[in-house]
């Protein structure tokens, strides 16, 4: 059998990648340097959109995804959409966040379950999530956005509800929506479930987004740890994954020396 050839390109993570810089604004211009002609971030709603976007434009690069508005960050609030009595801070979050997303011509947004309540179980979770990304994917589809959740491994954040693949396969397949996708972060597989090459196999018909970094500590992909990322990134080039690879990582030294596993993994900038 011939092998599918697929080249993928990475895009810096501007929360993880390029701190050294300095802020958000300083990033872009960090990341264009280091040759990267995309890039993601989590949470750019502490600088105004126009200011992010210009420092884009100025940069030359691409923005290819954001996270949702997660309201206060210091409160421990990650976002709302799982969160029962919390639906009309969902919609408002939501149309902040894809205010940003026009600006910044991003067509991925990661829609943010937010953390358990105590208050509630289970059950009331899980619908209020359902229903929130129902009406999420009816506003990314008339602004030609893609939602994606994404399972976050509780050891590195715990409490947050979407923690899981099952819960979020089900929710995909339930929905059913070319606008809903699964954010498919190796490191939080690794630290959830591992069984890596299976999952990506079985996850990526429902996948639009894929995130790297290596485990336990989330370093770069080429650091000693539990991941040989070279043939993690064969596994997904088999699988016919040929989007953006979001480096999400932390610099276990510089940005700008962290970046030998693009190479050694065949990919791009």
């Amino acid at each position: 059998m011939t092998p599918v050839k697929v080249m993928m390109k990475v895009a810096a993570n501007l929360t993880f990648m390029f701190t050294e810089a300095g802020g958000l604004l300083a990033r872009y211009k960090a990341a264009r340097k280091a040759g990267f002609l995309a890039v993601e971030c989590a949470f750019p709603y502490s600088v105004p959109a126009e200011d992010v976007a210009s420092a884009l434009r100025e940069a030359g690069l691409k923005q290819v995804l954001i996270n949702s508005d997660p309201g206060n960050l210091e409160a421990g609030e990650l976002g709302f959409a799982a969160v029962p009595g919390q639906e009309e801070r969902f919609k408002e979050s939501l149309e902040r966040s894809i205010a940003y997303a026009k600006a910044l011509g991003c067509h991925k947004l990661h829609i943010m379950s937010g953390k358990r309540s105590h208050d509630h179980d289970e059950a009331t979770h899980l619908a209020t999530f359902e229903s929130n990304l129902r009406y999420a994917i009816n506003r990314l589809v008339a602004e030609g956005i893609v939602g994606l959740i994404e399972p976050i491994n509780p050891v590195s954040t715990p409490g947050y509800f979407l923690n899981n693949y099952p819960t979020a396969v089900t929710l995909i397949k339930k929905i059913d929506s070319p606008n809903l996708r699964l954010q498919l972060d190796v490191f939080h597989m690794q630290m959830i479930s591992g069984n890596i090459a299976n999952n990506i196999q079985e996850l990526m018909p429902l996948t639009g987004h894929i995130q790297v970094a290596q485990a336990p500590h989330r370093h770069e992909p080429s650091c000693p740890g539990e991941l040989d990322y070279v043939y993690v990134f064969s596994r997904l080039k088999e699988a016919g994954y040929d989007d953006y690879v979001g480096a999400e990582y932390k610099p276990s030294t510089t940005s700008e020396n962290s970046l030998d596993w693009i190479d050694r993994c065949s990919l791009q900038l």
